[in-house]
């Protein structure tokens, strides 16, 4: 008799079986959880942000590029395969059990890629992605120890042909079920425009004041006026050139500035999270921030061009040989040896440690990036645009005399 999972009754490997699928279906439904929080944090305080020393990050994983396919979380995906599996444990059929075995592998195989995906390319670790990677092995396992040997007809390769009308259900239910997910994610972009972002105003106002650093950095980003405290509207970002966050925030920032023209004024506080150059960092979060931070620092009319190209190409500046050719094409080879040019970068970080703790894990005041002083407030991490715009918008109206009567208006 054929060897089979699910197919002899309550044994051992059907009862593996359900738990792997049910596991799958459970993890995948927590990733897609932590999707959501860190795509609509419901305060400044859920912001997401580049921890020092932290490798293992859900939110880096949730805000990648990858972590959704048309307002589809690939969590979704993750889900339906687990449920099909337990669903085969539960109520067994050979061709089912066929059509598992075969998901078995695509899903594995996919699985393998993300995790590997973020482990090299975003240098962080989704503990529960993580787990669902484990759980995908361990059920493609399964198949393979219980058809080993077993025949003909499995050598044959025949128990890895789906079904086609097992695969066309559940391929039905799944666009059925992304349909209904995607209606979620246009539920949640409208509702973030209204509450969401009013209530983050709220917060913002909310929030003790901070003096600025005590030393400037005179790398801006965007410049609207002469003197930084002249616009109205004033960030100083902790950023690190190596940072999947801080790329999000200056892209959203280059957003903004088209909507508060001659308003914004952002100033560029270099923090790279390597302890190579920055104390606060036991570990190399970022190898090669501290080399991107002297090149860009290096001669101050090319700082845009060059942190504009190192967020453009953040893969190929993890590569050393890719900063050389960089150094070289900006001519600002002479910076890893330049002493004014590290002593300047030192001065930046340093400023960090002026500010109240805010993690009793770290010394510093300052442990993370992007940290932003906006106005006065910080804010550790980024915010979606329509909540980040909101904050905009409540400074610019108060400045005006508009927005008192607005921010009196909501309460606890």
């Amino acid at each position: 008799m054929e060897s089979s999972v699910t197919l002899r009754g309550w044994s051992g490997s059907r009862l593996a079986s359900l738990a792997l699928g049910a596991g799958m279906a459970t993890v995948a439904a927590l990733t897609m959880r932590h999707f959501y929080q860190a795509r609509f944090p419901a305060s400044l305080r859920d912001a997401a942000a580049c921890q020092a020393d932290s490798f293992f990050s859900c939110a880096n994983s949730a805000l990648s590029p990858v972590a959704m396919v048309r307002g589809v979380p690939i969590g979704f995906l993750g889900f339906m395969v687990g449920a099909l599996l337990a669903l085969g444990a539960a109520l067994p059929s050979e061709r089912l059990e066929r059509t598992n075995a075969a998901l078995a592998h695509v899903n594995t195989l996919v699985a393998l890629a993300l995790t590997l995906y973020s482990a090299v390319v975003l240098r962080s670790l989704c503990l529960t992605c993580a787990s669902y990677t484990v759980l995908a092995l361990a059920s493609l396992g399964l198949f393979w120890l219980c058809r080993r040997g077993s025949g003909t007809e499995t050598t044959s390769g025949r128990w890895l042909l789906p079904s086609l009308p097992h695969l066309a259900v559940f391929a039905l239910a799944t666009l059925v079920g992304a349909y209904a997910v995607r209606q979620y994610w246009d539920a949640r972009v409208q509702a973030r425009t209204g509450d969401a972002a009013a209530k983050v105003v709220h917060q913002y106002f909310a929030l003790d004041t901070v003096p600025p650093p005590s030393v400037l950095s005179p790398y801006w980003t965007v410049r609207s006026t002469a003197r930084f405290e002249d616009a109205p509207i004033r960030v100083v970002e902790y950023g690190d050139l190596l940072c999947s966050d801080c790329r999000f925030f200056a892209e959203q920032m280059h957003r903004l500035e088209r909507e508060f023209p001659g308003q914004m004024n952002v100033a560029f506080q270099f923090f790279p999270l390597e302890a190579r150059c920055n104390d606060v960092v036991e570990k190399d979060k970022h190898p090669g921030a501290c080399e991107v931070a002297y090149m860009a620092a290096y001669r101050p009319e090319r700082f845009g061009a060059i942190h504009d190209e190192v967020f453009a190409h953040m893969t190929e500046a993890k590569a050393p040989a890719w900063r050389a050719q960089l150094a070289r094409r900006y001519g600002v080879e002479g910076a890893l040896a330049d002493t004014a040019t590290r002593a300047r970068v030192q001065r930046f970080i340093r400023t960090g440690a002026e500010y109240q703790k805010t993690s009793d894990q770290y010394a510093h005041g300052v442990r993370s990036t992007p940290t932003l002083i906006v106005n006065g407030r910080m804010i550790i991490g980024t915010l979606p645009d329509e909540q980040m715009r909101a904050i905009f918008q409540a400074i610019v109206d108060q400045r005006l005399g508009r927005g008192k009567r607005f921010i009196e208006s909501w309460v606890d």
